[in-house]
């Protein structure tokens, strides 16, 4: 029951967290700490040991991308813009999440008794690339998002998480907005500030 109730909330606090991110609300990472914290227990008591590290990370990220976007980029331009990774770059985080998961699914299958380890695996490599570029504000992070969301509704679905798995494909759907409302920002900000840059 104490679960269950815990996960309402946290989904409750996850998708204002979404809705304020596609706003670009720095009062999102509020949202987002409540979502996190209530996360690790649920995840804990259902064996996903790699969600429990995940959110316990999120924590720290949580924290970094409130202070992040508080900063913002300084200057004359205080708030920080949307802008996109270089193919470069982009090319590394793709290696870097494929290389990642394969080595703590193996790892997590070896070692514990979790549950579908490398599925966990990729939400782990994936997410924690996707939360450390929405606190830089790439526009790449929503793809991420989205990618992790698909294999989360299938995963918490079958751990009988139904909240959760409902609550991801809510995610989905945000993700995509998400992902058309800054793409439309970035283009704005492209068109009016000509020292905006791809890192």
């Amino acid at each position: 029951m104490l679960y269950t109730v815990m996960e309402w909330v946290a989904a409750a606090a996850g998708l204002l967290n979404v809705y304020l991110l596609i706003r670009q609300s720095i009062w999102s990472w509020s949202a987002g700490l409540v979502q996190v914290f209530l996360y690790i227990f649920i995840f804990y008591h259902n064996a996903l040991y790699s969600d429990v590290i995940l959110h316990i990370i999120y924590v720290i990220l949580n924290i970094y991308g409130w202070y992040r976007w508080y900063k913002g980029q300084g200057g004359a331009t205080p708030e920080l813009a949307v802008s996109l990774l270089s193919n470069r770059t982009r090319m590394g985080y793709i290696l870097g999440i494929l290389a990642g998961f394969l080595i703590w699914g193996t790892i997590m299958k070896r070692t514990t008794q979790a549950d579908f380890m490398y599925a966990d695996a990729f939400i782990l490599a994936a997410s924690l690339c996707a939360q450390y570029l929405l606190a830089e504000k790439k526009l790449e992070n929503w793809i991420l998002w989205i990618s992790v969301d698909v294999v989360a509704i299938i995963l918490y679905f079958y751990k009988k998480l139904y909240v959760t798995s409902g609550l991801y494909g809510v995610f989905l759907v945000l993700c995509i907005i998400g992902f058309i409302s800054w793409r439309s920002a970035m283009k704005k900000q492209l068109s009016t500030d000509s020292t905006l840059s791809y890192i």
